[in-house]
């Protein structure tokens, strides 16, 4: 039992360091601003292109590296995520500061997917859904004490600080998995197409869309959380880090509601959260014109987030499992790759609403994406309803 304990540990820390790293732009996003004489938009461009990056590498390198050990896979992908932000805490202009997320950002989306294989793996069946929602709570806690955290360290030290912070825990993470993980876990072995097969399943390939356009929907307006908060809704800078632990603090009781909807309703009851989703986003340039009630929708919307994580990723791993078991490291990959699509399409709107309407504009932008994602799971229970199979369902 201690050895789950401290296994589950490793694995959530894991998920928080990568999520201090990606997320921590947010919270400096105007330090940033201010020290390469570059515009918040320009800046706000870190998050597409780290996600952009993360999406389309980690497939790639994902399949490349299912043949091998997994243990060593998962400690090389660790140690170059860790150069990555040794690389940013020493950027001296802004094109290097890019570079060095660009290096990051390459290698977060593999660690994640093997922190998700190791705990798919170490886990008893029926607490599969409990861990994946606790790795996937790790990202949340990052944004309650990670981007905090790296905002104030940043506001009182400077932001190459911030950058710090994220190096020295993830060496200890890297001692951590070392000390608890198993050095002999594989995959089964397959070629490249063996691998790809998975994506040859319409149901996989409708499914893989659901976590894009759920975090477009969120990274319209969350890439600018910081003058959203500190502009639009006028709370000091040192409301900042309350609102911002807040937010975090709601996203985890997202991530651990999203462990009980996989044991429960699953993907049938995501239809209502789009429909929330929704709503919430048209509501807020009307609610943006008051403190208190702007950052209540704004908490409401934060915990929405992250309730698909479990029962997408339960969704993936099944249909791995039953009936391409060569794939299962691509499987886990395909949240985090998505997601991030999902990022890069959110932020890339939110910068074109922000730099030609205003921040007013970036709850309806986000609505129109919450739209397309109640279509998406509508159709994909239908589908399942109807038990078709990558072989049977035509699309």
């Amino acid at each position: 039992m201690k050895t789950f304990k401290f296994q589950s540990f490793v694995l959530v820390l894991i998920a928080f360091v990568l999520g201090f790293s990606e997320f921590l732009i947010v919270g400096i996003l105007d330090d940033l601003s201010h020290q390469f004489h570059v515009s918040v938009a320009t800046v706000g461009y870190l998050v597409t292109a780290f996600a952009i990056v993360y999406a389309i590498s980690t497939p790639f390198i994902t399949i490349l590296i299912g043949r091998f050990n997994l243990f060593w896979d998962l400690m090389v992908a660790m140690a170059v995520f860790t150069v990555g932000n040794i690389l940013s805490f020493l950027a001296p202009n802004f094109l290097m500061l890019a570079v060095s997320r660009v290096v990051t950002a390459m290698v977060a989306g593999v660690s994640i997917s093997l922190g998700l294989t190791f705990a798919g793996y170490v886990a008893p069946m029926p607490k599969r859904g409990w861990r994946l929602s606790w790795v996937f709570s790790g990202f949340s806690i990052a944004s309650v004490v990670g981007v905090p955290l790296g905002t104030w360290i940043s506001t009182q030290f400077g932001w190459r600080i911030s950058f710090l912070t994220v190096i020295v825990i993830s060496l200890l993470t890297m001692i951590m998995i070392l000390m608890s993980l198993p050095k002999d876990f594989r995959q089964k072995k397959s070629t490249i197409s063996g691998q790809l097969a998975l994506l040859g399943n319409h149901r996989i390939q409708l499914g893989m869309l659901l976590p894009m356009f759920n975090l477009a929907t969120i990274y319209v307006f969350y890439t600018y959380l910081r003058p959203i908060i500190t502009k639009q809704l006028h709370f000091s800078v040192s409301m900042l880090t309350i609102l911002l632990s807040v937010f975090g603090i709601a996203n985890i009781i997202g991530n651990r509601a999203s462990g009980r909807l996989s044991e429960g309703a699953g993907l049938k009851g995501m239809p209502f959260v789009y429909l929330a989703q929704f709503i919430l986003m048209m509501l807020m340039p009307f609610v943006f014109n008051f403190s208190w009630p702007g950052a209540l929708l704004l908490t409401l919307v934060i915990f929405t987030m992250p309730l698909i994580n479990s029962p997408i990723q339960l969704f993936f791993l099944q249909i791995a499992e039953r009936d391409y078991p060569q794939s299962i490291v691509l499987a886990s990959s395909l949240n985090s790759i998505f997601s991030n699509f999902g990022i890069a399409l959110g932020s890339a709107t939110g910068g074109v609403i922000v730099s030609n309407l205003s921040l007013d504009g970036v709850g309806p932008g986000g609505a129109v994406y919450a739209v397309i994602a109640l279509g998406l799971v509508l159709w994909l229970n239908h589908l399942t309803a109807k038990g078709l199979s990558s072989h049977s369902a035509n699309l």
